[in-house]
């Protein structure tokens, strides 16, 4: 499977839950796919370089939510 189709899907699943896709959430979602963090720390390093707006918190919990989600 592609990574824009996981991301695809990501995005499907996370709209049935009931979130809101922020452009935030995209770029989180793209570094996921990505394959290269093994923590939220190294995701939100990663993020801030593209968008210094972004908090720690909004990488934790968009992690709790793919986890619950089950993605």
């Amino acid at each position: 499977m592609s990574v824009e189709t996981k991301k695809g899907f990501i995005i499907q699943e996370l709209k049935k839950n009931g979130c809101r896709i922020t452009s935030q959430r995209q770029l989180l979602i793209d570094i996921i796919l990505q394959d290269e963090c093994s923590c939220c720390k190294e995701i939100y390093y990663r993020a801030a370089k593209h968008d210094p707006t972004i908090g720690m918190a909004t990488v934790y919990r968009l992690v709790k939510t793919l986890e619950e989600a089950g993605l």
